[in-house]
Protein backbone atom coordinates (compact mmCIF):
# COMPACT_ATOMS: atom_id res chain seq x y z
CA UNK A 1 0.00 0.00 0.00
CA UNK A 2 2.87 2.38 0.81
CA UNK A 3 4.39 1.93 -2.63
CA UNK A 4 1.04 2.40 -4.37
CA UNK A 5 0.55 5.69 -2.56
CA UNK A 6 4.17 6.64 -3.28
CA UNK A 7 3.71 5.93 -7.00
CA UNK A 8 0.60 8.11 -7.07
CA UNK A 9 2.38 10.96 -5.27
CA UNK A 10 5.47 10.56 -7.50
CA UNK A 11 3.30 10.69 -10.62
CA UNK A 12 1.56 13.84 -9.36
CA UNK A 13 4.94 15.34 -8.38
CA UNK A 14 6.31 14.65 -11.88
CA UNK A 15 3.29 16.47 -13.32
CA UNK A 16 4.18 19.41 -11.02
CA UNK A 17 0.90 19.25 -9.08
CA UNK A 18 1.63 21.59 -6.16
CA UNK A 19 0.12 20.32 -2.88
CA UNK A 20 -1.42 16.87 -3.32
CA UNK A 21 1.89 14.89 -3.47
CA UNK A 22 2.93 16.34 -0.09
CA UNK A 23 -0.47 15.51 1.41
CA UNK A 24 -0.13 11.89 0.25
CA UNK A 25 3.45 11.75 1.58
CA UNK A 26 2.29 13.06 4.94
CA UNK A 27 -0.50 10.47 5.03
CA UNK A 28 2.08 7.73 4.38
CA UNK A 29 4.14 9.06 7.27
CA UNK A 30 1.22 9.19 9.70
CA UNK A 31 -0.47 5.90 8.79
CA UNK A 32 2.54 3.68 7.99
CA UNK A 33 5.37 5.37 9.96
CA UNK A 34 7.38 5.53 6.76
CA UNK A 35 9.02 8.53 5.08
CA UNK A 36 8.85 8.04 1.32
CA UNK A 37 8.89 11.45 -0.38
CA UNK A 38 7.41 11.86 -3.86
CA UNK A 39 10.72 13.10 -5.28
CA UNK A 40 12.59 9.86 -4.46
CA UNK A 41 13.14 7.46 -7.35
CA UNK A 42 12.03 3.90 -6.56
CA UNK A 43 12.17 1.14 -9.18
CA UNK A 44 9.74 -1.65 -10.01
CA UNK A 45 9.33 -4.77 -7.89
CA UNK A 46 10.59 -3.11 -4.70
CA UNK A 47 9.31 -4.74 -1.51
CA UNK A 48 9.04 -2.83 1.76
CA UNK A 49 9.06 -5.28 4.65
CA UNK A 50 6.11 -5.17 7.05
CA UNK A 51 4.35 -2.59 4.93
CA UNK A 52 7.21 -0.11 5.12
CA UNK A 53 7.25 0.17 8.92
CA UNK A 54 9.89 2.68 10.00
CA UNK A 55 11.52 3.05 6.58
CA UNK A 56 13.07 6.43 5.78
CA UNK A 57 14.16 7.27 2.23
CA UNK A 58 15.88 10.54 1.34
CA UNK A 59 14.10 12.81 -1.15
CA UNK A 60 16.89 12.48 -3.74
CA UNK A 61 17.71 8.80 -3.18
CA UNK A 62 17.55 6.30 -6.05
CA UNK A 63 16.42 2.73 -5.39
CA UNK A 64 16.74 0.18 -8.20
CA UNK A 65 14.42 -2.62 -9.28
CA UNK A 66 13.55 -5.70 -7.20
CA UNK A 67 15.07 -4.38 -3.98
CA UNK A 68 13.96 -5.83 -0.64
CA UNK A 69 13.99 -3.18 2.09
CA UNK A 70 13.36 -4.56 5.57
CA UNK A 71 11.74 -2.56 8.41
CA UNK A 72 13.50 0.38 10.09
CA UNK A 73 15.93 0.99 7.22
CA UNK A 74 17.27 4.50 6.60
CA UNK A 75 18.51 5.49 3.15
CA UNK A 76 19.64 9.05 3.68
CA UNK A 77 22.19 11.81 3.57
CA UNK A 78 25.10 12.75 5.79
CA UNK A 79 26.02 16.09 7.26
CA UNK A 80 28.41 17.97 5.00
CA UNK A 81 27.73 15.71 2.00
CA UNK A 82 25.31 16.73 -0.73
CA UNK A 83 24.96 13.39 -2.52
CA UNK A 84 22.71 10.60 -1.29
CA UNK A 85 22.67 6.81 -1.75
CA UNK A 86 22.06 5.04 -5.04
CA UNK A 87 20.88 1.46 -4.59
CA UNK A 88 21.34 -0.95 -7.50
CA UNK A 89 19.00 -3.68 -8.72
CA UNK A 90 18.33 -6.93 -6.81
CA UNK A 91 19.71 -5.65 -3.48
CA UNK A 92 18.66 -7.04 -0.09
CA UNK A 93 18.79 -4.59 2.83
CA UNK A 94 18.47 -6.11 6.30
CA UNK A 95 16.36 -4.75 9.14
CA UNK A 96 17.64 -1.62 10.83
CA UNK A 97 20.38 -0.96 8.27
CA UNK A 98 21.50 2.60 7.60
CA UNK A 99 22.89 3.60 4.20
CA UNK A 100 24.17 7.14 4.53
CA UNK A 101 25.81 9.72 2.28
CA UNK A 102 27.21 9.49 -1.25
CA UNK A 103 27.15 5.68 -1.34
CA UNK A 104 26.57 3.37 -4.30
CA UNK A 105 25.31 -0.11 -3.48
CA UNK A 106 25.97 -2.39 -6.45
CA UNK A 107 23.58 -4.81 -8.10
CA UNK A 108 22.93 -8.02 -6.17
CA UNK A 109 24.61 -6.74 -3.00
CA UNK A 110 23.41 -7.61 0.48
CA UNK A 111 23.43 -5.32 3.48
CA UNK A 112 23.26 -7.05 6.87
CA UNK A 113 20.82 -6.18 9.63
CA UNK A 114 21.80 -3.04 11.57
CA UNK A 115 24.81 -2.37 9.30
CA UNK A 116 25.85 1.26 8.86
CA UNK A 117 27.05 1.67 5.28
CA UNK A 118 29.26 4.73 4.73
CA UNK A 119 31.26 3.54 1.69
CA UNK A 120 30.43 1.98 -1.68
CA UNK A 121 29.46 -1.69 -1.80
CA UNK A 122 30.46 -3.48 -5.03
CA UNK A 123 28.14 -5.67 -7.10
CA UNK A 124 27.30 -8.95 -5.37
CA UNK A 125 29.14 -8.09 -2.14
CA UNK A 126 27.87 -8.45 1.42
CA UNK A 127 28.37 -5.64 3.94
CA UNK A 128 27.89 -6.11 7.69
CA UNK A 129 28.78 -4.30 10.90
CA UNK A 130 29.14 -0.80 12.29
CA UNK A 131 30.66 0.73 10.25
CA UNK A 132 29.95 -1.78 7.51
CA UNK A 133 32.79 -3.86 6.13
CA UNK A 134 32.71 -6.31 3.25
CA UNK A 135 32.74 -9.99 4.08
CA UNK A 136 33.86 -12.84 1.89
CA UNK A 137 31.94 -16.11 2.24
CA UNK A 138 34.07 -18.98 3.54
CA UNK A 139 35.09 -21.13 0.61
CA UNK A 140 35.84 -18.16 -1.67
CA UNK A 141 39.54 -17.74 -2.30
CA UNK A 142 39.69 -14.04 -3.04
Amino acid sequence: MVLRLYRLSHWLWSLKVPILPRIISTAIRIVFSAVVPPSATIGRGVVLGYGGLGIVIHARAVVGNRVLISPNVTIGGRSGKHDVPVIGDDVLIGAGAKILGPVKVGAGARIGANAVVLHDVPDGATAVGVPATLVVPSGDKQ
